[in-house]
């Protein structure tokens, strides 16, 4: 892209410039005692110039937005024609409760669904177990039966409204509560829209929320996707999702290696169970993380789509242009909130969602203020939902696709990332692939020492963080919390016992017993789930059959 010789006489000219404008500024103003590092502790240069990207083929790594290969985005013109999709992550409580914040989220311009769970529904546990105790709604909706999912839909208009359900061991069975009361609702199948998160990997690696072991959990997954692919064609049956991989403490390139490493799996299985590539792909989503760090967090966006797209034709052989684009969610840091002065908050979610946007978006969840805290209360998400609004409406950032394409410091942070993705997938393939890193430990491992670094760098005064280790008053939180409804629980233990009394309990039986033979074989779960669902089976004895054949997995120790 650039002239050699030109490129000789800018090297000459910024050594000039080292040796006598700067180094005669440094001498009168010498730079402040830190370190100059992103978030995920790599080093920034003080100037950036052609010279980072003295090899950088402008068709071949950047293109034109909507064209491979995808760095600058998907759409050609992005949010010109249409906004990102607002979708405020929201759940807590009883049914009853998280239904009428869905109702007001949308009331106040949401445009998108987003479902939290609680401990013991992401566990497979019904609410009046033994296991559940004391976790109920306390970081999501509690959701035992299609009874649960029927109040938390009431009066959502499934055909015109995309949902997205945080879900991973027990996506199968949520998903399949969600397709059985859209059916209640007279929507069918084919005219749902959404995502189920659905990503195992993830668990496994980052936020340990598992219940079977790698091999019948994958199924299960490959499961929905077989599933959706025939008969729910306009869902993502998986969010390949770096945002809690991110969230236990990794690096951005960490984030973006793991991430795409576990797609690359998910695709594997998909093209083993018989499907074709350009069957399923279209359908798969990501979910990443929106850091601190506004041009690092940018810069990985942007080689997330050039990374994918590119193993997706050269690896994976894919021929449809749908099949080759990175379609993301994104959502603010959670781990990047504070206790302290948790109004500050409002500074950094705006910052990372401006991130967000500027890096081509195609959904986004803000974080309350409040979150470090408790779960968000109405005013604070009004506020998260208003960020957004003032970006898409005020700011200006809409109006032009990659803004910061062919910004010198951000195409070498992007090229920077990638070098560093592509030395993961080789190290992960080295070790025998995804699973058998996970079992050795190698993800988890990586994760832990770069969380460790980053809380060093804290510690170490290195690293501040405002209101925290830098300007901390040590005031009283005085911001008003979410109080829910203090009868929650038994309004939700009576309902479940409802439906244990008034079901068919002889054709529940039947529908787990088709359940068994199927997992016990080869076939398709999700039909059998379905009906066990529609018998109004609950998700502990769903989750339980599935036990009793796949067992349940317990993680190494490899100190």
């Amino acid at each position: 892209m650039y002239d050699h010789g030109r490129l000789e006489e800018l090297r000459q000219a910024k050594e000039k410039w080292e040796e006598t404008t700067l180094q005669r500024n440094l001498a009168a103003m010498p730079e402040r005692q830190e370190a100059f590092i992103t978030t995920s502790s790599e080093p920034v240069n003080a100037l950036y110039t052609p010279l980072d990207l003295a090899d950088l083929d402008y068709l071949g790594d950047l293109g034109l937005p909507g064209e491979f290969p995808y760095t600058r985005g998907i759409h050609p013109s992005l949010h010109r024609s249409r906004l990102w999709t607002m979708r405020m992550f929201a759940g807590f409580g009883t049914a009853e409760e998280t239904n009428l914040r869905f109702k007001y989220l949308l009331d106040q311009g949401q445009t998108g669904l987003s479902i939290a769970f609680d401990l013991p529904t992401l566990m497979g546990y019904d609410t009046d177990a033994a296991e559940s105790l004391g976790e109920f709604g306390k970081c999501g909706v509690a959701v035992s039966s299609l009874k649960d999912m029927e109040v938390l839909l009431d009066g959502i208009p499934l055909d015109r409204v995309s949902t997205s359900m945080t879900i991973n061991s027990p996506a199968a069975v949520i998903w399949a509560m969600y397709i059985v009361a859209a059916e209640k609702q007279g929507v069918r199948p084919d005219q749902l829209r959404g995502t189920l998160q659905n990503d195992i990997l993830k668990e496994f690696i980052a936020q340990k929320e598992y219940i079977f072991p790698p091999e019948p959990s994958m199924r299960l997954v490959v499961d929905t996707i077989e599933h959706g692919t025939r008969a729910v064609p306009q869902w993502n049956t998986i969010s390949i999702s770096g945002y809690h991989i991110r969230e236990a403490g990794s690096t951005a390139a960490q984030e973006l290696a793991f991430t795409l490493a576990d797609g690359m799996e998910y695709v594997r299985w998909g093209i083993e169970r018989g499907l074709q590539v350009d069957e399923f792909a279209p359908r798969l989503s990501f979910f990443f993380n929106a850091h601190n760090d506004f041009f690092e967090e940018i810069a990985k966006y942007r080689a997330a789509r050039r990374i994918w797209s590119r193993e997706m034709l050269n690896q994976f052989g894919a021929k449809s242009t749908r099949s080759r684009l990175m379609r993301f969610h994104t959502q603010t840091a959670g781990a990047s909130l504070t206790a302290q002065q948790p109004e500050n908050n409002i500074v950094r979610v705006a910052i990372q969602a401006l991130a967000a946007v500027l890096g081509g978006t195609q959904s986004l969840h803000t974080n309350s203020m409040d979150e470090a805290l408790a779960l968000p209360s109405e005013s604070a998400v009004t506020t998260a939902l208003r960020t957004q609004q003032v970006i898409a409406e005020e700011s200006g950032a809409a109006n032009t696709v990659d803004p910061l394409g062919g910004s010198f410091f951000v195409e070498a942070q992007t090229n920077r990332i990638e070098t560093q993705a592509y030395d993961y997938f080789r190290r992960i393939e080295e070790l025998g692939g995804v699973i058998s890193a996970i079992e050795k430990g190698f993800f988890q491992s990586e994760i832990s020492d770069a969380a460790y670094r980053y809380q060093q760098e804290i510690d170490q005064g290195l690293r501040k963080i405002v209101g925290v280790n830098a300007y901390n008053d040590f005031k009283p939180v005085t911001i008003p919390l979410l109080e829910m409804d203090p009868q929650g629980y038994e309004i939700q233990t009576a309902r479940l016992q409802t439906v244990r009394a008034a079901r068919d309990s002889g054709r529940v039986g039947q529908e787990l017993d088709r359940l068994r033979i199927a997992c016990q074989g080869t076939e398709n779960t999700m039909p059998p789930i379905i009906e066990a669902v529609r018998a109004y089976a609950t998700l502990g004895e769903i989750i339980g059959v599935m036990k009793e054949v796949f067992g349940i997995y317990h993680e190494p120790n490899w100190i």
